[in-house]
């Protein structure tokens, strides 16, 4: 996948460009879809187990035209914004694929959110319309809409005037109750009609491949999440490499046990299986072991995706003798550093001789790197693989120079696959992407003289706890508006199961008094369940440089000595 390099070693630079045996897809997501169902009509696209849904290539794409045009019928246009909010279902597939065909730019909102991370996120991005599970698990998203906008319980569909939402005008709920202020997802299509339909039409050859047509937030170093904002282009190609990368075919069979909210459910399951006319199945709503180890047995999959400790639980689910799971043959692993022996399970004990380490950032749709079925067995468990075909990386010191192989600095990505931008937010997208569009990952890593990248650290304090992205600046922030903390500083510490585990040191102000069931409830319904720390210490100062500036380096190895951890050799 990389271009040879004949220079002599001491002169090679960690710079690395994917090769490619076939070129960039330049098309719409709609257009590429239509061309699959078309040449793959008859075979399976989509399996819902836990909604009973097996559709067809014909079936899947007639019901995303069928609400594409219900989304033109109620008054959305060509890059108005959309959110979704929902565990896994067959209606988040169907809205991802019909937004794309209407030309609307999908706003992926984790289900995880509280009302105000998703009051921020439809704000931030001006969101016009909702898709919205009734409830998921212990939340009620109803009541929590209800909450935000009162205007709900009063308003005719469409007709949405809240003080809380100023952009937001229809809200559409995935369940059958009729209900004052929302539509409801299969009654769409009735809202369309003709000239509906004729209008999808149209767009198909009006929408071009580089128009925005989704935004997944990722959290800053300010604790501020970003709307990452990706083209038809950038996700479209990037499932299709993966997929190639991963031996798959129209024969093939994913199962997905990721969030779709996540861009790599999104992608790299959705949207890789539609641009191979392959199938991708959901065991569940959300993540499940028994239901992953079900769905493998009973559909015969060949693929299977997920983070580290989502193939923990598989492993070391007391029933996984019984299953069945040699259907299995390929795979990727993303989301979090992956422990070498457990890469070791997945191969021997899951039957995945093929499994597939993936790196790379939401901002870059999201692979940038892979490993290959052909891999030596030390290059599938000791880097990230090689650059992604038609995408460029290297490794950079502080001052921007490129490294000679071997030696560690930031890794940088540039090609196709960078997004289009931070929504709203040219400053902080210039920071991201430099005047030559490069990304800066925040990652470091180290390039070896056939191209492969060691992930060996991250230039920021990001953690990353069973695949979800948690910047502690988020944390700290909130914690900081406590009336009894003086200080607080937040960390991650090795978790076995989850990857990394939430930790914060906190100081108290003279005279005041707090418990860790007090900082947790303080946490609860204000920030996602998976923010909260897990670990909390109470502290008179915390490590410091001679300048005064916070180590948290050093409390991460206090807290690591004191819970007797150690860190993993990951892959």
């Amino acid at each position: 996948m990389t271009i040879p390099d004949d220079s002599p070693a001491e002169t090679q630079l960690s710079y690395a460009q994917g090769l490619a045996t076939a070129p960039l897809l330049y098309e719409t997501i709609g257009n590429a879809f239509d061309r699959i169902a078309a040449k793959f009509p008859n075979r399976t696209a989509l399996i819902s187990r836990h909604q009973k849904v097996r559709w067809t290539y014909r079936k899947f794409q007639a019901e995303a035209d069928r609400i594409a045009a219900g989304f033109v019928g109620i008054g959305l246009e060509p890059g108005d914004r959309i959110g979704i909010w929902s565990p896994n279902c067959a209606e988040w597939a169907i809205t991802q694929f019909a937004t794309a065909k209407a030309g609307l730019i999908l706003v992926n909102i984790n289900p995880a959110y509280r009302p105000q991370e998703l009051k921020y996120c439809l704000n931030k991005v001006g969101c016009k319309a909702l898709v919205t599970a009734a409830r998921f698990k212990t939340s009620d998203y109803i009541a929590m809409l209800g909450d935000l906008a009162e205007e709900l319980a009063a308003c005719e569909p469409g007709q949405l005037e809240a003080q809380a939402f100023p952009d937001l005008k229809s809200v559409i709920r995935i369940d059958d109750v009729e209900a004052t202020g929302f539509y409801n997802f299969w009654k769409l299509p009735e809202l369309g009609g003709a000239a509906a339909d004729a209008r999808i039409a149209e767009l198909a050859n009006e929408l071009q491949p580089d128009d925005p047509i989704n935004i997944q937030f990722t959290s800053g170093t300010t604790g501020t999440p970003k709307g990452a904002t990706l083209t038809h282009f950038n996700i479209l190609n990037n499932a299709y490499f993966t997929g190639v990368a991963l031996g798959m075919s129209e024969t093939d069979v994913m199962v997905c046990p990721l969030p779709l909210y996540h861009c790599a459910g999104m992608v790299l399951c959705n949207l890789t299986c539609a641009t191979l006319g392959a199938a991708v199945v959901y065991p569940d709503e959300a993540f499940e072991p028994g239901s992953v180890l079900q769905a493998i047995e009973a559909e015969g999959a060949t693929v299977i995706g997920g983070v580290p400790t989502m193939y923990l639980g598989k492993l070391d689910h007391p029933d996984f003798a019984s299953f069945d799971v040699s259907s299995l043959r390929s795979g990727f692993i993303g989301g979090a550093p992956c422990p070498v022996e457990l890469m070791h399970r997945i191969v021997k004990d899951l039957h995945v001789p093929d499994v597939a380490i993936v790196y790379g950032m939401t901002e870059t749709s999201p692979v940038s790197f892979q490993t290959a079925g052909d891999d030596t067995l030390e290059n599938r468990v000791g880097t990230v693989g090689r650059v992604h075909p038609h995408v460029e990386a290297k490794v950079i010191d502080s001052n921007g120079r490129t490294l000679a192989r071997g030696e560690q600095g930031e890794i940088l990505v540039r090609g196709y696959s960078v997004m289009h931008g931070y929504w709203d937010d040219p400053e902080k997208t210039a920071d991201a992407i430099n005047d030559a569009g490069w990304m800066h990952t925040g990652d470091l890593g180290v390039m070896d003289d056939a191209t492969y990248l060691k992930i060996t650290g991250r230039e920021k304090d990001m953690l990353i706890r069973g695949g979800e992205n948690i910047y502690p600046r988020e944390i700290e922030e909130h914690l900081y508006t406590h009336p009894a903390i003086s200080e607080v500083q937040v960390f991650g510490i090795p978790d076995d199961r989850m990857g990394e585990a939430v930790c914060a040191w906190i100081r108290v102000h003279e005279g005041q008094e707090l418990n860790d069931e007090g900082v947790r409830e303080f946490c609860t319904g204000i920030l996602a369940h998976y923010k909260i720390p897990k670990f909390l210490r109470y502290v008179e100062d915390f490590p410091m440089t001679v300048t005064g500036k916070i180590q948290k380096f050093e409390m991460r190895k206090a807290m690591m000595k004191e819970l007797g951890l150690r860190e993993q050799e990951t892959a």
